[in-house]
């Protein structure tokens, strides 16, 4: 099954989810090693593109796509419960008179 965007067909999950977008995944998660300054950098260029009246539907774009991600890959997001051990009680002690 092809996955077309906008005309373009996406090969890689992170090519669909730019097309699907219209930026670059990096851009909303980062990358691995950037720099505070990097960083800075970013978060100021993504606040601008928010602020774009062109995306301001991003976010329910976002979340749609996020959406589309747990419904198609749940597996990704299995949750084991971790046992708590049992309390130790503490032993009481008879008061002495």
């Amino acid at each position: 099954m092809k996955n077309i965007v906008a005309g373009r067909e996406a090969v890689t999950v992170a090519e669909f989810a730019e097309l699907a977008l219209g930026t670059p995944v990096e851009l909303w998660l980062g990358v691995e090693g950037e720099t505070d300054e990097e960083r800075a950098a970013r978060l100021d260029a993504a606040r601008d593109i928010l602020a774009d009246p062109e995306y301001r539907e991003l976010p329910d774009d976002l979340i749609r796509l996020a959406a589309r991600v747990v419904e198609d890959h749940p597996d990704l997001f299995n949750v084991v419960p971790l046992v708590r051990p049992a309390r130790r009680r503490a032993a009481r002690r008879g008061v002495a008179a």
